[in-house]
């Protein structure tokens, strides 16, 4: 709800303004409400564990498992397919992909954006808490724990291509191998390699692994 009411009143008046604007207006509202929620709760974060029925590990048969991340990916490609679902097999899906390319075409044609606009900036905020709940037992909460995982989205979309769904599946899998590895072998590089990858990545292919060019314009 808080997430809808900020689209309605302060989002809605940047659209047509370049994505600028809109990305600075929320990122100062996010280190707003990260100190408002040290002054309610306090600077330490809290740890949680996993719901009983997920403690543990499952074997796979060639390693063991926790069973409580194996639940998180189970779910995680559960929302993908939903989600690609909508974007693809759905009316309301084509106005968002048309909308994201000639949002004027597309006003031209009578349908009412900014109401779309508000269903996808909800189910983003829906979709955001959702993995917040699910990395609470893996990372901890603490009102920082936004920041942390922003960085590493950012990368993602990027590297995967603006717009494109299938692009930010693979370019997350591949920045969390990346992550994953370095912090293994090198733990001091871990935070400067995922940039060197996106470097690297626009170097080559300035859209994206699988974005369209131009699309972000």
């Amino acid at each position: 709800v808080f997430g809808l009411l900020v689209e309605r009143f302060l989002i809605r008046r940047l659209y047509g303004r370049g994505p600028d604007d809109p990305l600075l207006l929320t990122f100062g509202l996010s280190l707003v409400l990260i100190e408002a929620v040290k002054l309610i709760v306090g600077k330490l974060g809290l740890t949680l564990d996993p719901p009983a029925a997920l403690a543990g590990a499952v074997d796979l048969g060639f390693m063991m498992f926790p069973a409580y991340r194996l639940f998180v990916l189970a779910v995680t490609a559960v929302v993908l397919l939903g989600l690609w679902l909508f974007l693809e097999k759905t009316n309301i899906g084509l106005v968002v992909r048309a909308g994201s390319r000639d949002a004027l075409m597309v006003r031209a044609l009578g349908i009412d954006l900014g109401r779309v606009w508000f269903l996808i900036f909800g189910l983003g905020i829906a979709m955001a808490g959702l993995a917040g709940i699910l990395a609470g037992p893996l990372r901890g909460v603490y009102a920082e724990m936004g920041t942390e995982i922003i960085i590493e989205a950012f990368v993602v979309v990027v590297v995967g291509g603006m717009g494109s769904l299938p692009g930010a599946i693979v370019a997350g899998l591949l920045i969390g191998e990346v992550i994953s590895l370095t912090t293994f072998f090198a733990p001091k590089l871990a935070e400067i390699v995922v940039f060197v990858v996106m470097a690297l990545v626009l170097l080559t292919r300035p859209s994206g692994l699988l974005g369209e060019a131009g699309l972000a314009e």
